[in-house]
């Protein structure tokens, strides 16, 4: 199954639809995506997840990270919407349901583009930027939720080790 995020906007909303999978391989774009539009004032975010089949803990903390961004600003919010029973469980089992709005049903999403994968010529920087990308956000986890810090631990020491070796190995 190909796996895509679909971006657009609609009015002051920001809408991003899973298509497949969220997970790692796809968290770098969202997360420059999401950047981008808070920079460009937007604070509301909705995440479809109509059709997602999974998402990892990468994937979770991108969105987690964007929440919190949003917290650290002072306004706006990140919803979840169509959101399937196992979705919701992996989501409130990290605690974010805490800092979104998670629902079952909700508005359909506008008509969306598919977003541009961001080719990196080059595996070195492709893998850094992928590990950064990791890193970031399951801090970001760890930041919504302070009990994630025991279930992560062990991946966050993982990834700053491997981003060590990764940039001095250059």
């Amino acid at each position: 199954m190909q796996s895509s995020i679909l971006v657009g906007v609609n009015g002051p909303a920001v809408w991003v639809r899973v298509e497949g999978k969220g997970n790692f391989l796809n968290s770098g774009s969202l997360k420059e995506f999401a950047q981008e539009m808070v920079n460009r004032g937007y604070r509301e975010f909705v995440v479809d997840l109509g059709n997602c089949a999974m998402m990892d803990s990468t994937f979770m903390g991108t969105l987690a990270a964007v929440a919190l961004r949003l917290k650290e600003i002072g306004q706006g919010h990140l919803h979840v919407v169509h959101c399937g029973e196992r979705s919701h469980e992996l989501l409130s089992g990290l605690g974010l349901d805490q800092i979104f709005d998670i629902r079952s049903n909700g508005a359909v999403a506008p008509e969306c583009e598919e977003m541009e994968e961001n080719s990196v010529d080059g595996a070195p920087a492709r893998k850094k930027e992928t590990t950064e990308t990791m890193l970031q956000a399951h801090q970001a986890l760890c930041d919504a939720a302070p009990e994630n810090l025991s279930r992560f631990k062990d991946v966050l020491e993982y990834l700053k080790q491997d981003l060590h070796q990764t940039t001095a190995g250059k």
